[in-house]
């Protein structure tokens, strides 16, 4: 049994017309309902847009490739057990050309197909961060032969908002979206 949201999806009058056509046009790319994530935060609609802004300068609109940002994301979901983010960006993951082994790969299973040095760092990065809410030295390094400093900031910056989006989504108890 699914339990009940504490914090409900908010209807066209709640999020106002320009959140709710957002979340409707959002679903329909995504092949769903309108996102829950957008309708609930959208209730706040000033932090929304803010919100909003932010995370859309990480993914879609950021510097690390599309692939390396939905390996991450895929990653601190299942490390957080953020199944709403889960089920969101397994289909996202495939639209940015994931194969089902990669993202099961972000998903944690070693068994599956191997992946670019520079996103089998960008995994490490996530692992890190998510048990330690920091990077190694080592680490550090490794990743300063493959990835610039703006690219850094950015990988550090999309674990630490995933992980923060996975821990609202569970404390609100957002439901994942239904598949058209």
């Amino acid at each position: 049994m699914r339990e009940q949201p504490r914090v409900e999806p908010g209807t066209w009058r709640e999020v106002g017309p320009v959140i709710a056509a957002f979340a409707a046009v959002a679903g329909r790319v995504t092949g769903t309902t309108p996102p829950a994530v957008f309708l609930t935060l959208g209730r706040h609609r000033r932090l929304f847009w803010g919100w909003l802004h932010f995370a859309g300068r990480l993914m879609p609109g950021g510097r690390l490739a599309r692939r390396e940002a939905e390996l991450v994301i895929l990653r601190v979901a299942s490390l957080l057990g953020s199944e709403y983010e889960l089920n969101q960006h397994r289909r996202l993951g495939r639209r940015a050309g994931l194969s089902v082994e990669e993202v099961a790969v972000a998903e944690g299973d070693p068994a599956a197909e191997r992946l670019s040095a520079r996103e089998t760092l960008a995994l490490r990065v996530a692992e890190e961060m998510v048990a330690d809410q920091d990077i190694s030295d080592v680490l550090w390094a490794e990743l300063g032969r493959l990835f610039d400093d703006r690219e850094r900031i950015e990988l550090v910056l999309l674990v630490g908002h995933y992980a923060m989006l996975a821990t609202v989504l569970k404390a609100f108890r957002v439901q994942p979206d239904e598949s058209r």
